[in-house]
């Protein structure tokens, strides 16, 4: 009867542990801070070290940084707010609603606050700003990680400031 030898590690298994440790916490805290709920920061973090691991797999000598996670954390997030913006323009037609586009504004606002208000904005406003304004792209860089013009982009950042304005003011944002 042949004897079976314990199970070792890939080389990429190996690595892969090794870069989960070390970036795991950060790539949750980038996600976390841009997400309304733990299960989607969880989920998209689960979603970004198995492209990671795929990623490994295919190419074994490979570097993956910190840096690297942080910008697949990151399309993740914006595929994730595309299919919940298609989504919420087809209940939108279906409801038959529009979105009220107003001028820009500028204001310092309560970080709390500010996560709620981008939570209940439309999904496509949410990934603009948090681009933007949170990870201090410029306009350039927004539009090539939307997939955009720059032209269009900076009408969706005037619009998604508009949104983000009027929907703050809508739920008690002006009471001074």
């Amino acid at each position: 009867m042949e004897q079976r030898q314990p199970h070792s590690s890939s080389p990429e298994s190996t690595v892969l542990g090794e870069i989960y440790e070390d970036a795991l916490a950060e790539v949750y805290r980038y996600l976390r801070g841009r997400c309304d709920s733990v299960a989607l920061a969880e989920e998209l973090t689960s979603a970004t070290f198995v492209q990671a691991a795929s990623f490994l797999k295919r190419y074994p000598e490979a570097h993956i940084s910190t840096g690297w996670l942080i910008t697949v954390a990151r399309n993740r997030l914006v595929d994730h707010w595309r299919r919940q913006a298609v989504a919420d323009r087809s209940l939108r037609l279906l409801e038959g609603g529009h979105v009220d586009i107003t001028e820009p504004w500028t204001a310092v606002l309560d970080q709390t606050r500010a996560t709620e208000v981008m939570s209940a904005i439309p999904p496509q406003f949410r990934a603009a700003l948090t681009l933007r304004y949170l990870d201090d792209l410029s306009v350039t860089e927004c539009a090539e990680v939307l997939d955009k013009s720059v032209r269009a982009t900076e009408s969706l950042l005037a619009r998604a400031r508009s949104s983000f304005r009027s929907t703050y003011e809508e739920t008690g944002g002006n009471d001074d």
